[in-house]
C-alpha cells in the first residue's frame, strides 16, 4: 500500500495508465488533503447560489395575492405560527419589586406581564401618561438592554426619543428581550458549547419550527392584541433598536394592525446574514426575502429607518457590523424610490427624536426635552424577570418536543394509511398486500417533501461527471482507487473504490457504499485500522463485494458548520450537498461494467449512520440501508433540554434542522425505505443514545414493515460494544439481501 502523502506526491509528478481506472482521466491534485478541495468547492458553490438568490426572488412576488401569501410564508419561517392566548395584561408586584415602579409628573411606570402562548408570558414595563393618550407604542429594546434602559433616565442619550414620547402623551409597552449574554452554567459540556441565552432558545426552537425571533414577534403581537382590545381607536406604532429593531421590523411585516414602524440599527442588505450571530439564522430567508421584500409587506403603512451604529457583537457564531448609509438607502431604493412612506435618518445616537414616527402616528413633532427620572433596577430583579421570560419560551418549546411523536405520526403514517391509527388485527392481517401498495405509493409525496423541505434541494442541473482516478492502495485481494466526479461547476464528489481482484469477465457484482463519520476520510473505512470502522470496506471487499467509501462534507471544525449555515439561508442544509454528491456517484457506479446497479447498498457509522437515514431514503437507487451508531429518537436528541447527552449541550450547532421535529424523526425517515431492506446496528455502550430510545424508535419501523408483510426485510442487532462497526449481523444482512454467497 502507498501511504496517502506519498501517493499524493506521486500524483503530482505524473501517473501511468495502469495507476488509474479505465474510462477515467488520471487524477492530479496539488496538496495533501482532497477533503479540502471538496470543502472549498462546496463553499464557492453555495456562495454563488446566495448571490443568485437575490435576482430570483421576484418570482415569489407575482400575482394579486403575493403579499398576503408571502406574509404567511414569512410568519412560518420565523416561527410565529401558534395561536396566541386571549389578550390579558397583568400589573404585578412581588417580593423584589412593587407593581408601580415610578410615579412621575408626566407618566407612571408599572411592572406588567401579558399572555402570549401556553406556558409563555412576556414581561416588561407599561408607561401610562398623565394626560390624554395620543397613541400606543411598543418599544422593543436591543438584546443587551432592559426596559429600564429604554425609559429610565440613567442614560441620557440612548432611547431618548422614547422617553420624550412618554412625557408627551404616548402609552408605551416595553418588553424584556432575551439576552445575548453567555449562558450562566456550571455544566462543563454546556460551557464548551459557548452558547448565549438567545442561541439556547434558537437551537431547540429551530428544530421544532419555532424561533427566538418568532417568540419575540409573538410578544409584540400579543401586546397589539391587548392594545386593540382596550383602545381600538388609537393608532399603534412599534419601534426598536438592534435586535429590537429586527423584532419591530418583522412584527410590522406580519401584523397589519401596526400603523407605523421605526427601525434603528438593523435595516440593510442581508446577503451575508450567515455571518451574523447564529440566533438570526432563518430557514430559507434569502430565497424569498431580503430586507427590501420584508419592508414591502409594510406597504402602505409608514416605515422609518434610523441609520446609526448597531450593537457591537462579536463571537456569537457570527458578528454584527455596521453597514454603509448608501447600502441602507440602496436596499430601500430597490422597492421604490418615490414612495413617501419610507425614509432614512442618519443619527449618531439611538432613536433621539423619532420625528417621522410621531408624525405618522398623527401628532405634532416632539421638540422639548427634560430631565427624566432614573428607574432603579437591581441585578436580582433583572435576573429574575429575564429568567421567567427565558424559561417561558423554553417551556413552550419543550411542550412541543414532548407532543411531537403523535404530530409526526399524524403527519405521515396516518395520513398515508389512516386505517393504522385505529387498527384491528383481523383487518390488517387481511389487507397486508393492499396496504403495502397503498403505502409505497403514498410515501412518494413524503419522500419529495423530506428532500425539498427537510434536507433541501439545489435548483441546478448537474454538469458532466468528468471522472478522474488514481490508485491509492493494493493487497493481494483488492485494489483501491481515489475517484473524483464533478457534480456542479464548483462542487466535486470524492470517494475510494475498492475492487476485488477475482472479478470474472462479464460478471456484475453488488456494491456496498461504506460511509465514514464526522471528521473522517474514505481511507478510514479501508486500511487505517481504526477501531470505530474496523476496515469494514476492505473486509467486505475480501468477501467479494465491490465497495465504495465516499467522502462526506462533515470534516474540518467548523467549516462544515459554516457551510450548513450558509446553505440554510437559501433553504438548504449540509445534506443538500451530500445527497447531490451521492446521486452522481450512484450514476457513475451504475455505469461500471462490473457493477449491478440494482444491488447498491449503503452502510454508514455515526455521521455516516445519520447519512443512512437521510440519503438512501431519498435516493431510491440505493437498494438497502444500514444505520450504525446513530439511530435514535432524533427530536429528543436534538432539542430536549433535560438530557445531559443531547446536542443542546454540545458544540454541534449545525444539528437542528428546520421543523424536522414535527415531520421526520428516525422512524419516519426509515419508513421511506419501504419496501427496501433496512437495518440498525447498535452497541450497548454507544453514548450517542440509550438502548431503550433506539428500541422504542426502531419498534415503530419494525411494526410498519410487519403490517405490510415485509418483516423479513428489517432487523436490529444489539452488540456488546461501543460506537463502532460490529460487522456480524450486518454482514449477514448484506449477504442475504444482496444475494451474494458467503466466503
Amino acid at each position: 500500500m502507498l501511504p496517502l502523502r506519498l501517493s499524493l506526491l506521486l500524483c503530482c509528478v505524473g501517473l501511468q495508465a495502469a495507476d488509474h481506472l479505465p474510462n477515467t482521466k488520471p487524477l492530479v491534485f496539488e496538496g495533501d488533503d482532497l477533503s479540502e478541495w471538496v470543502m472549498d468547492g462546496a463553499h464557492q458553490f453555495v456562495e454563488r447560489k446566495i448571490r443568485e438568490a437575490r435576482g430570483k426572488r421576484s418570482q415569489y412576488w407575482i400575482g394579486e395575492n403575493a403579499v398576503v401569501r408571502n406574509r404567511g410564508r414569512f410568519r412560518t419561517i420565523i416561527g410565529a405560527v401558534d395561536e396566541r392566548l386571549p389578550p390579558r395584561m397583568e400589573v404585578f408586584g412581588d417580593d423584589l419589586r412593587a407593581a408601580e415602579v415610578l410615579d412621575g409628573k408626566s407618566y407612571s411606570v408599572r411592572q406588567v406581564r401579558w399572555s402570549v402562548l401556553p406556558g409563555f408570558s412576556a414581561e416588561g414595563l407599561l408607561v401610562e401618561p398623565r394626560d390624554k393618550v395620543k397613541a400606543n407604542v411598543i418599544a422593543f429594546p436591543d438584546a443587551s438592554d432592559t426596559p429600564e434602559d429604554v425609559i429610565g433616565g440613567g442614560n441620557p442619550e440612548r432611547y431618548r426619543g422614547v422617553r420624550r414620547m412618554a412625557a408627551h402623551g404616548y402609552r408605551i409597552l416595553i418588553p424584556t428581550p432575551i439576552s445575548r449574554d453567555k449562558l450562566k452554567t456550571e455544566d462543563r459540556r454546556l460551557k464548551r458549547s459557548d452558547q448565549t441565552y438567545r442561541e439556547w432558545i434558537y437551537r431547540q426552537a429551530f428544530h421544532m419550527g419555532r424561533h427566538v425571533i418568532g417568540y419575540e414577534v409573538q410578544s409584540v403581537m400579543a401586546g397589539v392584541d391587548w392594545f386593540r382590545s382596550r383602545y381600538p381607536k388609537l393608532k399603534i406604532g412599534v419601534t426598536g433598536h438592534g435586535e429590537g429593531g429586527l423584532i419591530a421590523f418583522y412584527s410590522a411585516a406580519v401584523d397589519t394592525r401596526i400603523d407605523v414602524v421605526n427601525v434603528s440599527g438593523y435595516f440593510g442588505p442581508r446577503e451575508r446574514v450567515w455571518k451574523e450571530p447564529i440566533y438570526r439564522n432563518v430557514w430559507g430567508l434569502l430565497r424569498e426575502f431580503g430586507d427590501n421584500q420584508i419592508a414591502s409587506m409594510i406597504l402602505p403603512r409608514r416605515f422609518h429607518v434610523v441609520y446609526c451604529d448597531p450593537p457591537a457583537v462579536e463571537g456569537h457564531k457570527g458578528d454584527i457590523n455596521r453597514r454603509s448609509l448608501e447600502a441602507v438607502r440602496g436596499e430601500l431604493r430597490v422597492i421604490d424610490s418615490t414612495l413617501s412612506w419610507q425614509s432614512v435618518e442618519e443619527r449618531k445616537h439611538v432613536m433621539p427624536r423619532l420625528l417621522h414616527f410621531t408624525v405618522a402616528l398623527g401628532s405634532a413633532p416632539i421638540k422639548s426635552d427634560q430631565n427624566y427620572p432614573v428607574i432603579p433596577l437591581s441585578d436580582q430583579v433583572r435576573s429574575a424577570r429575564h429568567e421567567r421570560v427565558f424559561k417561558g419560551m423554553e417551556t413552550h418549546v419543550q411542550n412541543l418536543v414532548r407532543a411531537s411523536e403523535q404530530v409526526r405520526a399524524d403527519f405521515f403514517l396516518y395520513e398515508v394509511l389512516p386505517e393504522l391509527k385505529n387498527w384491528r388485527w383481523t383487518t390488517l392481517k387481511t389487507h397486508k398486500l393492499q396496504n403495502a401498495e397503498k403505502f409505497i405509493d403514498g410515501a412518494k409525496a413524503f419522500r419529495k417533501k423530506f428532500h425539498d423541505e427537510g434536507m433541501g434541494r439545489f435548483d441546478e442541473p448537474y454538469v458532466a461527471m468528468n471522472p478522474r482516478s488514481r490508485k491509492i492502495a493494493e493487497t493481494d485481494k483488492w485494489t483501491a482507487y481515489d475517484v473524483v466526479l464533478q457534480v456542479y461547476p464548483e462542487l466535486i464528489a470524492w470517494g475510494a473504490l475498492v475492487v476485488p481482484k477475482d472479478l470474472k469477465p462479464g460478471e456484475k457484482r453488488p456494491v456496498v457504499v461504506c460511509q465514514h463519520g464526522r471528521n473522517g476520510v474514505p481511507l478510514d473505512c479501508i486500511n487505517r485500522n481504526k477501531t470505530a470502522y474496523n476496515d469494514f470496506a476492505a473486509k467486505l471487499a475480501e468477501r467479494g463485494f465491490i465497495t465504495f467509501a465516499p467522502h462526506n462534507l462533515y470534516r474540518g471544525e467548523d467549516r462544515y458548520r459554516w457551510l450548513d449555515r450558509k446553505a440554510n439561508t437559501i433553504g438548504a442544509t449540509l445534506f443538500s450537498f451530500i445527497i447531490a454528491q451521492h446521486d452522481r456517484t450512484l450514476d457513475w457506479l451504475g455505469e461500471l461494467p462490473y457493477v449491478d446497479k440494482d444491488r447498491i447498498a449503503f452502510y454508514g457509522l455515526s455521521y455516516g449512520g445519520e447519512t443512512a437515514v437521510r440519503v438512501p431514503t431519498i435516493l431510491e437507487k440505493y437498494c438497502l440501508s444500514i444505520c450504525s451508531g446513530d439511530f435514535n429518537q432524533w427530536t429528543r436528541k436534538i432539542a430536549a433540554t433535560d438530557l445531559p447527552f443531547s446536542f443542546m449541550r454540545t458544540i454541534e450547532w449545525e444539528m437542528p434542522y428546520w421543523d424536522l421535529g414535527h415531520t421526520f424523526d428516525y422512524a419516519e425517515m426509515a419508513y421511506l425505505m419501504v419496501p427496501r431492506p433496512f437495518m440498525v446496528e447498535r452497541g450497548h455502550h454507544d453514548g450517542v443514545g440509550r438502548d431503550h430510545w433506539v428500541a422504542h424508535e426502531y419498534a415503530k419501523v419494525r411494526w410498519l414493515y410487519a403490517q405490510l408483510g415485509m418483516e423479513d426485510k428489517t432487523e436490529i442487532e444489539f452488540f456488546q460494544g461501543g460506537h463502532s462497526i460490529n460487522g456480524e449481523g450486518t454482514f449477514d444482512f448484506l449477504h442475504k439481501h444482496l444475494n451474494w454467497p458467503k466466503r
